[in-house]
């Protein structure tokens, strides 16, 4: 048997499965600050992808969007189509506070090798602990608040300060800040650009229809 051949994406869809990572982020930000909460295999995918720093395949940093980022797909679809009901103003802010965030990170070299050193540090945690564990996730969390949290532009969360003043709730914010981070990167390698979330609407609408439903044409 010869092994499956990956699925080759279309720029289109690159840009819009990294954006989704960026508003799937957002979401979980938000719930986590509100309810203090979110399901771990919504998660998962965005602290996997902080550890798959050279793949192969694009796609093989979230794996199957349809399933792993449906949140972030289903939010950048409803921005994408002008759909009122589904915009939340606190998860539109993140997504672009992570855009600005990393675009401040990109004028940072220095900073970029801290957090390239940081994060195969914390591998090697996740390596002996898991993904998840409580230690990889403090140890990513240290991460962001030793380099990101000092940059001029600092994202601003805000929600129920009975969980947002836990431990364990402000360190997952900061993982999923710090794979936010990752993932407003990666739109920027592929060539995302902030005017495109203005004038681009159909075509980030027509590729996150096609990840949705498993229908990815070229």
């Amino acid at each position: 048997m010869t092994p499956e051949q990956p699925t080759l994406l279309h720029k289109n869809h690159e840009q819009a499965i990294a954006l989704a990572a960026v508003f799937q982020v957002a979401t979980l930000v938000e719930q986590l600050a509100r309810s203090g909460d979110v399901p771990e295999e919504t998660s998962l995918p965005l602290i996997e992808s902080l550890f798959s720093q050279n793949p192969k395949y694009f796609g093989d940093i979230y794996g199957d969007a349809s399933t792993r980022l449906t949140i972030g797909l289903k939010q950048l679809k409803a921005i994408a189509g002008k759909e009122p009901q589904g915009i939340n103003p606190d998860i539109t802010r993140y997504a672009l506070s992570l855009l600005h965030l990393e675009k401040k990170l990109s004028k940072a070299p220095d900073m970029l090798n801290a957090l390239g050193q940081g994060i195969q540090d914390a591998e090697r945690q996740a390596h002996h602990f898991g993904i998840a564990h409580e230690n990889t996730i403090a140890s990513l969390a240290g991460l962001y608040k030793q380099t990101l949290s000092n940059l001029s532009f600092r994202i601003r969360v805000t929600g129920n300060p009975t969980y947002l003043q836990t431990n364990h709730t402000a360190n997952r914010v900061r993982t999923l800040l710090l794979a936010g981070i990752r993932a407003a990167m990666l739109w920027r390698q592929v060539g995302g650009k902030r005017w495109q979330l203005l004038v681009s609407r159909g075509r980030y609408l027509k590729a996150c229809d096609e990840l949705l439903s498993g229908d990815i044409k070229r």
